[in-house]
């Protein structure tokens, strides 16, 4: 007969074995080995060229890494892992022969922080294809044959840093992805080099903040040439930034069907790039950002005095406001010069100068401005006006005319010869005689001496007077007249 004690060793070892398997289920992490095609290593499984159509079933939901790159698979189901796999961060998905991604496909990685689909056969992005990756801070997509992005397949990727899309057929710029503020506010760095792209929106591109720029890489694209593309892409390479420095020779443009360096546009006459000034008149309020090409850093301002702006002081006329940038409140005479930021990094430091302009005078707006041309125009205007109605439409003053005064026989001449369109009031005329019209007739006849060629007057010459008959008396024109006429025709007056 066994000892009593000798029975308690293997209940104990049993009970220890049922404890341990409890707590392994309570875990969530079931007991199972890892899949017959795949490498594991702790947390991480390599199931990378196995060849393998289909994602191997039951895997270890503590999965943190999961290599599927170079197989065979082509689709990729909303059902494609049947374990909700929280803990994964990294899935590799490239060259491989996927045509198709599910829109709830990622639903079972919410946590993923790094995706690689690149050199597969995608054709398009639909619409919240990705929105279910809140926290992916990678996706590369390079190397398919991508023609369409859909302008909401990357909504609430608020956590996306890098966006691989280079080596794809895409024509259209995705200009959403990187406007200030927009959909992706943490985006660093978008790769759209070696696509077809033709035309950019420049005037976009050059508003963006430098840490955008210098991420944004557009090299091997069939741009079209012109100068507005060589002042933007020289403003990059005044600026050092990283995304031309490190491809100066691979940005390029079309034109005639011609390559062209984008910084060897002689054929077009460009006019070199020059950095600009801030300008601003007196009483403007104005906002200089120290545009560095890093995020976070710290920025320091420096007068054209030498002097350290400091940050938001109570009546001070220049300060820094927390993001960096330099306020002026009401801009003076004095605030002109040159201005540095001095920006400080982890990875690296960064001193920017700026120019500040300041006009000696005010500026109320380009609505004043406007008012003022239009009055002075009117103005210039009336006084056109008031001369021309001064000059034909003034009435004659017929009080300043001398008195008439009959002229005598001897002093007649050349210009006797003239009728007067006024009625002459002779008081010597006779008494029965109308007052009040009085109708001459004058014939001119030429006379001896006093004929010229073609029966005209010489000048210098008298006409005879022909004498009175009857009541009435014949006397010359008054010599005052406007009209002459020089005719042997009878002329009634």
């Amino acid at each position: 007969m066994q000892p009593q004690g000798d029975l308690r060793g293997p209940w104990l070892l049993l009970l220890s074995l049922l404890l341990l398997v409890f707590e392994v289920a309570r875990a969530g992490r079931p007991v199972a080995s890892c899949p017959a095609a795949c490498l594991c290593a702790s947390n991480i499984l390599s199931c990378s060229k196995q060849q393998l159509p289909n994602v191997p079933h039951s895997l270890p939901s503590y999965t943190a890494l999961l290599d599927l790159s170079h197989n065979n698979l082509s689709r990729l189901r909303a059902e494609w892992t049947p374990t909700r796999l929280t803990h994964l961060h990294s899935l590799l998905l490239s060259h491989n022969h996927l045509n198709f991604i599910s829109s709830e496909a990622f639903s079972p990685v919410p946590n993923l922080r790094y995706l690689d689909l690149s050199s597969n056969q995608l054709r398009t992005l639909d619409e919240f294809l990705f929105s279910e990756l809140q926290v992916l801070e990678v996706l590369l997509l390079y190397n398919n044959h991508i023609m369409a992005v859909d302008r909401c397949a990357f909504d609430d990727m608020t956590q996306l840093q890098k966006l691989y899309l280079s080596q794809n057929q895409i024509s259209r710029f995705p200009l959403e992805l990187v406007k200030e503020g927009a959909k992706l506010p943490k985006l660093t760095l978008l790769d759209l080099s070696s696509n077809k792209l033709k035309n950019l929106p420049l005037p976009d591109l050059q508003k963006l903040p430098a840490w955008i720029k210098n991420g944004l890489y557009l090299h091997n694209n069939p741009l079209h040439c012109d100068c507005e593309l060589y002042q933007l892409f020289s403003h990059w390479q005044y600026r050092q930034l990283s995304s031309v420095m490190d491809f100066q020779e691979d940005l390029y443009c079309m034109s005639s069907k011609k390559l062209h360096n984008v910084f060897n546009l002689s054929f077009l006459n460009c006019s070199e790039y020059k950095e600009h000034a801030w300008e601003a008149h007196l009483g403007d309020s104005l906002t200089i950002k120290c545009d560095t090409k890093l995020q976070g850093m710290t920025k320091v301002w420096v007068t054209p005095s030498n002097e350290r702006v400091l940050d938001e002081v109570a009546n001070s006329t220049v300060t820094v406001y927390k993001d960096g940038s330099l306020h002026f409140h009401r801009v003076q005479i004095e605030h002109g010069g040159v201005y540095t930021c001095y920006a400080m990094g982890e990875a690296f430091n960064e001193t920017l100068s700026v120019e500040l302009k300041v006009y000696n005078f005010t500026l109320h707006g380009h609505h004043d401005t406007l008012n003022t041309a239009y009055t002075t125009l009117v103005g210039c205007i009336l006084s056109v006006v008031l001369v021309l109605i001064y000059l034909y439409l003034t009435p004659c003053r017929c009080w300043c005319r001398g008195v008439e005064k009959p002229s005598s026989h001897q002093a007649d001449s050349l210009s006797s010869s003239m009728l007067s369109t006024t009625p002459n009031h002779d008081p010597m005329a006779g008494g029965d005689k109308d007052d009040g019209f009085d109708r001459r007739v004058a014939f001119l006849e030429p006379a001896g001496p006093a004929q010229g060629q073609n029966g005209k007057l010489k000048p210098g010459n008298t006409l005879p007077v022909p004498e009175a008959t009857g009541k009435g008396q014949r006397r010359m024109s008054d010599p005052e007249s406007v009209s002459s006429v020089f005719s042997d025709t009878p002329i009634v007056v």
